[in-house]
């Protein structure tokens, strides 16, 4: 019988536990066992970035990280982007007003790099948002709308403050 060990971390600003098999991936406890399935688990081998969640602020393949490493932190989901009152976040604005949501399957993940590739960067030129989200694949049509999405999210946050 697998051992198990109990997990609280803060997800989306609340806490939360649960008891979990050592091996459970980050991405399995989120989507499995607390119910967020916004995380999308894609290439599993954490190559396409559909995964990503922002832990302690920063982006992270869930697919990859055991979910007891997560104990303790704060994980941000797509989920968590928006305002407490549903209000979606200036990125998410940014992607639906440029069409950068295309089919959706690796929105989550990209609304998670690029949220915290702006915090970081917050008027990225175009190599900059290129390299951000390089790490994250969209099998649709292409990264047009995306990229647009992105300096329109950049906009929007600079509007904002």
């Amino acid at each position: 019988m697998a051992e198990s060990f109990e997990v609280a971390l803060t997800v989306n600003g609340t806490h939360r536990a649960a008891r979990v098999p050592a091996r459970r991936l980050l991405s399995d406890l989120l989507r499995h066992d607390l119910g967020l399935t916004g995380t999308h688990v894609g290439c599993e081998h954490g190559v396409c970035g559909c995964c990503t969640v922002l832990l302690d602020g920063e982006p992270v393949r869930s697919c990859l990280m055991l979910a007891v490493t997560a104990a303790g932190h704060e994980v941000t989901t797509v989920e968590g982007l928006a305002e407490p009152d549903g209000t979606p976040s200036p990125v998410q604005r940014a992607f639906r007003e440029c069409h950068g949501l295309q089919c959706g399957f690796c929105t989550p993940g990209f609304l998670c790099t690029v949220t915290a590739l702006l915090r970081e960067t917050p008027r990225p030129t175009e190599d900059q948002v290129l390299e951000g989200i390089s790490g994250n694949l969209c099998r649709c049509t292409g990264y047009q709308n995306i990229v647009k999405s992105v300096h329109r999210a950049a906009d929007l946050l600079t509007e904002e403050t």
